[in-house]
């Protein structure tokens, strides 16, 4: 039987490739929940007021850092249906682990260390009530290069509950 390569959709690269996505840098990150429901909470008088869902969300994504020394978090918002967020990786808490254990733990990738959240916040909010509950697959991602770009990442994460009504990732945003 012979099957038709025609009919099958080609998968959007979402990394650059032959990059290597574990070395020192800064990330800007973007994790929507799948169909873009808003299980997080609601944005009231430009601020996010987080449910019991986007308490998970949050307590999942601080956990990163605690679990892997070597990721640092910066600026992040959790939205409606969607997290922004900047993870530092391989600048962590201790970086003399990196340098005096033979048998040091291998540094995950962005993608690895996005999986393990997208996973274990997952798993916490199906056992809390949401079963249905799933991210999108993927996440956006934006390679941070300088200051001047750290700045304007930093001030629109701020700033996006504040524009949430002329969000693409709102349902009912003005612009639908």
């Amino acid at each position: 039987m012979q099957y038709s390569v025609v009919n099958r959709r080609e998968r959007k690269l979402n990394r650059l490739q032959k990059y290597d996505y574990s070395q020192n840098g800064y990330y800007f990150i973007t994790v929507c929940a799948k169909g873009k429901i808003e299980y997080f909470g609601k944005i009231e008088n430009g601020k996010m007021i987080l449910n019991e869902y986007g308490k998970i969300v949050k307590q999942q994504w601080l956990w990163l850092a605690k679990q892997y020394n070597y990721v640092n978090l910066d600026e992040f918002i959790i939205m409606p249906n969607h997290l922004h967020g900047i993870i530092v990786v391989g600048t962590g808490r201790d970086l003399s682990l990196r340098y005096e254990m033979p048998d040091k733990p291998k540094i995950k990738s962005l993608s690895e260390l996005m999986g393990a959240f997208k996973t274990t916040s997952s798993k916490l909010i199906h056992r809390n009530g949401l079963p249905e509950f799933q991210w999108q697959r993927s996440f956006y991602d934006h390679i941070i290069h300088d200051e001047k770009s750290l700045e304007k990442i930093r001030e629109y994460i701020a700033n996006n509950p504040l524009k949430w009504d002329f969000d693409r990732n709102n349902q009912d945003n003005l612009y639908n």
